[in-house]
């Protein structure tokens, strides 16, 4: 019955994962068609990603109910649903930035379009080494050492990010935009930024199961 209920969870959190991939997928769709002026359609795919989101938090309370019914040993249920929220809350901050975007309609100076939408790929894009942990640690029954190796990945990912963000960051406020166009160009990126940020959050979080899992 444990090990049914085990593999039933285990199920779960893949189809969580590949909403949470599909949702991040939408919102790079959803940013690329802002930057292009193709308001219409960046209207529909934010809308996609918004119910995207929402399948993924579905998926989220079904694994709970998994939990609270007896699945996983205690030593474990909890992190992994720690796990499965932090996954989610990457989902989250996709849908938070095209909300963003969509809500406030920032202007983006033509010469910082590349570099946005650098930071944009990059920040979105994390969710594929995430998506590939998740993958070996549930799914294949990787080792202890290639799960980690996906974690370094992430990390490595998300501190060029952090990168992009602090040059991105130093054009935006030394141009000769008015401070308040500054300061929204600004918020605009961290909405961008908090996506690779919580995805590391993420991937230590399957760390740290991985590890009790090895015990």
């Amino acid at each position: 019955m444990l090990f049914r209920k085990e593999k039933e969870v285990v199920e779960l959190i893949i189809k969580h994962i590949d909403k949470v991939e599909e949702c991040l997928l939408t919102a790079v769709k959803t940013l690329q068609a802002y930057f292009k002026g193709d308001i219409k359609t960046a209207k529909y795919l934010s809308r996609r990603t918004d119910s995207i989101e929402t399948e993924a938090d579905s998926i989220r309370h079904s694994i709970l109910d998994k939990l609270y019914s007896g699945a996983y040993l205690p030593l474990l249920r909890e992190d992994v649903y720690k796990l499965v929220e932090s996954l989610d809350s990457v989902a989250d901050a996709g849908e938070a930035s095209c909300d963003f975007f969509l809500d406030q309609r920032p202007a983006i100076p033509d010469e910082l379009k590349s570099q946005f939408l650098m930071a944009i790929q990059m920040s979105m894009g994390i969710v594929d080494p995430l998506k590939r942990a998740v993958v070996c640690f549930f799914e294949e029954d990787c080792s202890s050492e290639e799960v980690r190796e996906y974690a370094k990945e992430i990390g490595i990912i998300e501190s060029n990010v952090d990168k992009v963000e602090w040059d991105l960051t130093r054009e935006i406020f030394t141009s000769s935009l008015d401070y308040a166009h500054k300061i929204h160009l600004k918020l605009c990126l961290n909405t961008i930024v908090e996506i690779s940020n919580r995805a590391e959050d993420a991937a230590d979080q399957l760390e740290l199961i991985n590890l009790k899992s090895r015990i």
